[in-house]
């Protein structure tokens, strides 16, 4: 597809990989790009939403931010695959954990994530709560956790489109009733889009903080420590 093709929220001014990893802040996409990809060029800076295109062991890949919620991130991931040939997207984000077996800095591979969210049923009058990651991208990025010696916890993740909450659920409730381990902003929609647009998605979260234990990272932590769960990611496209 043509480089000139512009979209509202994306102005590409480079090529946009086959592959994108998508964390939700840009400035870890900057993060990325500059750690762990070679012959980078930024593509976009649209609303400050930073995307980049590298190599990584010689193989083409983007990354780019996705902003937080799933608003931001399906209109983000929904232009990429719509208009801009991609293909797969592997979300990259962190995690608040549900359980007290999760610990900071683990790295969970989403099978499928529920949520309250009416994303799905506003895009495409589909009321489920559950939307499924691709099994394809699920089962590669197993195979890399397991070729880089990563621990991966595998599991079902609430995806939920508010951040203060002030109902009475509280972490166990998800945990026993719709069996979450661990909450986080995006996946839904982005699992969303896929299907609607015969895409690909995954997400891999690192536990950042803990509502059972109160333990949590800082910002810079979040921004630059999660490098295993992008370690795995990366390996998709060698």
């Amino acid at each position: 597809m043509s480089k000139t093709i512009k979209t509202p929220h994306i102005n590409p001014t480079g090529k946009i990989a086959k592959t994108v990893l998508m964390p939700g802040d840009p400035l870890r996409a900057k993060y990325i790009a500059e750690t762990f990809l070679d012959n980078v060029e930024q593509f976009n800076d649209v609303r400050g939403m930073l995307g980049y295109t590298g190599t990584y062991q010689g193989k083409e890949v983007s990354v780019m931010g996705s902003g937080m919620g799933m608003p931001s991130i399906g209109i983000y991931s929904y232009e990429l695959f719509k208009f801009y040939d991609v293909e797969n997207i592997i979300r990259v984000g962190s995690a608040g954990a549900y359980t007290k077996d999760l610990r900071l800095f683990d790295v969970v591979l989403v099978d499928e994530c529920f949520s309250e969210s009416s994303f799905a049923l506003v895009q495409k009058n589909d009321d489920s709560t559950i939307m499924k990651a691709s099994e394809k991208l699920n089962s590669e990025l197993e195979k890399n956790a397991e070729k880089l010696g990563i621990d991966l916890i595998k599991g079902r993740i609430h995806s939920s489109d508010v951040f203060y909450s002030e109902n009475k659920n509280k972490a166990s409730d998800y945990y026993d009733k719709h069996g979450c381990l661990c909450v986080e902003m995006e996946s839904f929609a982005l699992f969303s889009n896929a299907q609607v647009l015969n895409k690909q998605a995954a997400c891999l979260l690192t536990i950042s903080d803990s509502l059972v234990t109160e333990e949590a990272t800082t910002a810079e932590q979040r921004q630059t420590a999660f490098n295993d769960m992008i370690k795995i990611a990366l390996e998709m496209v060698v």
